[in-house]
């Protein structure tokens, strides 16, 4: 007998919970935010309407189905099971975070505050959870992902971006290349390096484009290309600035060979989440063959 479906239900602490467990009760985070011109009911405001969509997925999951819960700090020791259906009740970036430890299970995103979120990966409302859920497999977007890895078979996934560089973000030194440029290496000396996809293409790496007036055309989320940038690559007699910026294809590969102590690499902006690197070793940048599956 096959299981019945389960839906997995990742949620986040709001700021309200985090304001209350830092100061004690409702009073103090109060009066801690009032002596800074800052309103509470702001706050809780947002988590009642966070708890609200909660509550009305919850009660949208079909009668047969299983149901789970998982925090956002909880996503490392989750384990997903193949005939789950992951719904995601918060901010664009919840889905990012859930995004690399899943493995072709179909994703709903839930905007718990319209308006607030840019709603680029949490497309649907609380009361469209029931139909969806009905009807996970009929209009799905395959989200092209990036990944990194070490010779040493660590390896990361990234739904946004990931970056290469110091945990301090000092100066980063190492040797870059592309696998299909002629075997073309330079060494570097930079702020790091930023790998980027067509869902990254509205965050972080669009930022450092804009900045850069890079005529780079940047990809569509379900593209099989990437965009990289160095930041602030640093000339001198040891190192260069010619490579600063490129695209990567389905079949293609950005190499960087560490020359500093530590260097680390960490996907959608989760620092605690990262490839440790030291001296001499090799990762590989590229494409990643597993795909996030985000309902439409």
């Amino acid at each position: 007998m096959s299981l019945a479906p389960r839906a997995v239900l990742v949620h986040r602490t709001t700021e309200y919970e985090e304001l209350v467990a830092r100061h004690g009760t409702h009073g103090q985070a109060a009066f801690f935010l009032a002596s800074r011109g800052r309103d509470i009911e702001e706050v809780a405001a947002r988590h009642r309407r966070a708890r609200a969509a909660l509550a009305e997925v919850t009660s949208a999951v079909p009668l047969p189905w299983r149901q789970a819960r998982v925090e956002r700090g909880d996503l490392d020791r989750f384990l997903f099971a193949p005939e789950d259906v992951v719904v995601v009740i918060g901010q664009d970036g919840l889905v990012a975070n859930a995004a690399k430890y899943l493995t072709g299970q179909p994703v709903i995103g839930i905007d718990t505050d319209p308006g607030r979120n840019p709603g680029v990966l949490v497309r649907h409302g609380p009361d469209d959870a029931a139909g969806l859920l009905a009807s996970t497999g009929t209009s799905v977007d395959e989200l092209t992902m990036v990944e990194a890895v070490a010779d040493d078979t660590q390896r990361l996934l990234a739904l946004n971006e990931i970056f290469l560089g110091t945990p301090g973000h000092q100066t980063a030194r190492y040797r870059l290349g592309l696998e299909d440029d002629g075997g073309v290496v330079e060494a570097q000396a930079s702020s790091g390096v930023l790998v980027g996809t067509g869902t990254g293409a509205t965050g972080w790496l669009r930022s450092v484009w804009q900045e850069r007036s890079s005529r780079i055309a940047l990809p569509s989320p379900t593209e099989d290309r990437l965009v990289w940038f160095v930041r602030e690559a640093w000339p001198s007699p040891a190192t260069g600035t010619s490579l600063v910026a490129g695209e990567l294809g389905a079949s293609a590969a950005l190499t960087l060979t560490v020359e500093s102590d530590r260097l680390i690499a960490f996907g959608d902006g989760i620092e605690t989440d990262a490839l440790q690197l030291t001296w001499g070793q090799t990762v590989r940048v590229g494409v990643c063959e597993q795909r996030l599956r985000l309902v439409g």
